[in-house]
């Protein structure tokens, strides 16, 4: 249960990682490498944009509470 709650962790972290990355920042950043420099003013771009929030965030709940379970297993020892 332990190892693959962790290798579960591993896999979020990595995730949530590049989903941040995506993002769209103020100087560009690596979301300009794949061709988020290129934007127009379409509606497109915000539903993208909106969608990504909520993939990151969702994200970053599942790693909480899965960092949290982690932890209490270790501590308790199942």
């Amino acid at each position: 249960m332990i190892l693959g709650l962790s290798i579960f962790l591993m896999i979020l972290s990595v995730l949530l990682i590049l989903l941040v990355l995506l993002h769209k920042g103020r100087g560009g950043g690596l979301s300009d490498l794949f061709g988020g420099g290129v934007t127009t003013s379409l509606g497109a771009s915000s539903v993208v944009e909106r969608n990504l929030d909520r993939m990151t965030i969702i994200t970053g709940v599942v790693w909480f509470a899965c960092a949290v379970f982690l932890g209490v297993f270790i501590t308790r020892g199942f």
